[in-house]
């Protein structure tokens, strides 16, 4: 399609938008700016879409494309002119269309690399050509074709955006769609992105284009999916002050704390990690026919990670202005004032003030010459959070007032719980009716799947189904503290821990977590990150009846203390038991108590440490997510806690129930504040807040399926 073809379809649609030239100017600056550029390495089209007209309008697309654009600058070297955005009522289907062809098609060159973006709903539609097969489509902001007949739709199929994709020039094509097709018939929690199918006329042009295309030549895109299964409803969520895709949240934050593995299976399987503890199962998978295939084609130019990047400068020189899209999702809520990070030219930034990913710091050390320059990457060096984290619960907008009212004064008994409405502000958990049963109450994840043993009977008193919650709630922040430790990401301390199953040959590796940062040269880096590749594919499945362990590897210069705190599909806590036998077995009133896992330098260990103490899988099928957590330093409260409880000898297991998960999970957040030595430098700070030191803990997470 010629430029000048292209322009005057621009001038075509925007009378039918009823937008002057004038106003596309003003709107879509960036746009004209990057069809005016030269050829370039690296092309990007982002969409993003949350007012829809006649149809519930989404809330996270165009934080989608932010999340993505920054990403796609600071980390992987585009240009800024050379990534158009279409946003709102610029996505329309022919805008997009264009777009495609002019910004893509034409510019893309053998070798060139290329990036496409897709935020917002999808649908599943049956064709009056093809009445008997139900199609994938991405509905664009102009959803109808004609007002007067909302028969014939603007949609766009997934096959013909497959066939643009594949269509260009270049075979180092990557793409992710942030959306989903299939429409659930009632939603708790979070929103999804999905409508409702349908029967429909699709436009004509769009046909004729369809058929242009399957003539064309091919090569083989990479594709990232927000869902693997049909069923599975892409969804988002709520942050701190801004709404984003799931999906693409957990999946830039990844790209931009690690250096992706080679195998885009490693990464999704990380990013599936992290939508599990966010409240969705959705599974998001690879569109691809290729075996196995990299992502070489984003490789960012440095192979170091980091939590985010200077934006810009005030005139000061001493004021920065950040942008955080690397912390990870469920610690950015919480992440406070003073908290510290570093520059690769070894500058320290301490933080003043933040607004969901865009933050304000200062410069406290500087230690070389170099000016700061926008565009550096910024490393967590110290975390600050809160003391007075609460577990929050939003109330489900199907409740009548009456039984909000019931539910706040009952919530309002527990400690560290409070309450929010669904969609209001973010929240843990969902408190709603059971769609089965109305006349039930229970506690829901923000995926919408029930939490087990939290229903009420059938109709019982709101109060009365809240108070029996009071065990599983406690259970459920002690979860959502220690979760707050995970920065694999950024930790100093170079360790790594590998589950396996035990059998009679030799361990099979079903996952590996590392701290990549550790490692002290970048030969040794790539050597590490080499090692991803054993990483399974998604969700991992580990039969029941199976033996495991951990294999833990210190490869840092200084003895290291380990924590195992888990949850499993029931919601109840686990914890790992290092008991140390009685010195005279015989007395019956010696009370078996824990002893401390240390692992020296350069040393290994596995968990459990002798064949006598196995850890043996059970059933029934379930979702296990572990948290390894490590210190520089004794765990000398957590074990304290750990301590308090009793335990019969029949509950003296190796991985058994936590009994007050709570006290533990505050015992270990302290016991991580004990290990800082700044600590005693930052003492206002710590009056009310938890510090921790990158350079003495680390946390690693799994999460696996056991069938």
């Amino acid at each position: 399609m010629k430029r000048r073809t292209f322009l005057h379809k621009i001038g075509s649609i925007l009378a039918v938008l009823g937008v002057t030239e004038a106003e596309w100017l003003t709107l879509g600056n960036r746009y004209y700016q990057a069809l005016a550029q030269p050829n370039s390495r690296k092309l990007a089209l982002l969409i993003g879409i949350n007012q829809y007209s006649k149809i519930q309008n989404l809330s996270g697309c165009l934080t989608d494309v932010e999340l993505q654009r920054e990403l796609l600058i600071n980390r992987f070297g585009f240009q800024g002119s050379d990534i158009l955005t279409l946003t709102e009522e610029q996505a329309s289907r022919e805008f997009i269309e264009a777009a495609f062809a002019d910004h893509l098609g034409k510019q893309a060159k053998p070798g060139d690399i290329t990036f496409f973006h897709f935020s917002g709903y999808g649908t599943r539609v049956k064709l009056e050509t093809s009445p008997d097969t139900m199609q994938n489509a991405l509905v664009p902001t102009n959803v109808i074709q004609n007002p007067q007949d909302d028969k014939i739709v603007n949609y766009i199929l997934e096959e013909t955006l497959l066939l643009l994709l594949r269509s260009l020039s270049t075979d180092r094509v990557t793409a992710v769609l942030d959306t989903s097709y299939d429409a659930p018939n009632t939603v708790i929690g979070l929103k999804t992105r999905a409508l409702q199918e349908s029967v429909a006329k699709l436009a004509t042009e769009e046909l004729d284009f369809l058929k242009q295309l399957q003539t064309q030549k091919s090569n083989t895109p990479i594709v990232l999916a927000a869902t693997s299964e049909p069923k599975q409803p892409a969804r988002e969520g709520l942050f701190s002050g801004f709404s984003a895709g799931l999906f693409t949240y957990a999946l830039t934050q990844y790209l931009w704390e690690f250096t992706p593995a080679t195998k885009i299976q490693v990464a999704l399987s990380q990013v599936e990690n992290s939508l599990y503890k966010l409240g969705s199962k959705q599974q998001p998978t690879l569109l691809s026919s290729q075996k196995n295939p990299d992502i070489t084609s984003l490789q960012p130019d440095g192979i170091i990670g980091a939590e985010g990047a200077v934006s810009d400068i005030e005139q000061d020189g001493k004021t920065v202005h950040l942008w955080l899209g690397g912390l990870p999702p469920q610690v950015l809520l919480y992440y406070g004032v003073n908290s510290r990070f570093t520059l690769q030219t070894k500058e320290q930034l301490v933080l003043r003030s933040r607004t969901g990913l865009k933050a304000k710091a200062q410069i406290s050390k500087i230690e070389g010459a170099n000016p700061l320059q926008i565009g550096q990457l910024v490393q967590e060096a110290v975390r600050v959070l809160p003391r007075n984290i609460n577990l929050t619960i939003a109330f489900d907008t199907g409740l009548e007032r009456i039984e909000r009212v019931d539910a706040t004064s009952a919530f309002a008994g527990f400690s560290h719980v409070s309450t929010v409405v669904a969609g209001e502000k973010p929240a843990d958990y969902v408190f709603a009716k059971l769609q089965e049963t109305p006349s039930r109450y229970g506690l829901f994840s923000l995926g919408g799947e029930l939490i087990s043993n939290t229903t009420g009977e059938v109709g019982e008193a709101v109060k009365s189904t809240v108070q029996r919650l009071a065990p599983k709630l406690s259970t459920l922040l002690a979860a959502k503290l220690w979760r707050l430790t995970e920065n694999q990401g950024s930790s100093r301390l170079a360790l790594k821990a590998t589950l396996e199953i035990i059998n009679n040959i030799s361990p099979r590796v079903v996952m590996q977590r590392e701290t990549v940062r550790g490692f002290k040269t970048e030969t040794s880096i790539q050597k590490s990150a080499q090692t991803r590749l054993i990483a399974s594919l998604p969700t991992p499945i580990v039969p029941i009846g199976s033996r495991m362990q951990y294999r833990v590897e210190n490869q840092s210069d200084r003895p290291v203390y380990l924590i195992l705190l888990g949850l499993n599909n029931n919601h109840t806590a686990v914890a790992f038991y290092s008991w140390e036998t009685p010195q005279e077995p015989n007395t019956t009133d010696t009370k078996p108590i824990l002893q401390e896992i240390v692992i020296a330098p350069g040393e290994s260990l596995t968990l459990p440490q002798n064949t006598a103490s196995q850890w043996m899988i059970s059933g029934p099928a379930s979702e296990c997510e572990q948290q390894l957590i490590f210190s520089t330093t004794p765990f000398s409260e957590t074990l304290a806690a750990l301590n308090t409880a009793k335990y019969s000898t029949a509950e003296q297991r190796t991985i058994g129930l936590l009994l007050n998960p709570l006290d533990v999970a505050q015992a270990l957040l302290q016991d991580l504040h004990n290990a800082s030595p700044l600590k005693t430098e930052m003492n206002g700070t710590a009056v009310d807040s938890y510090i921790w030191d990158v350079n003495n803990w680390a946390s690693l997470s799994f999460s696996f399926q056991v069938v």
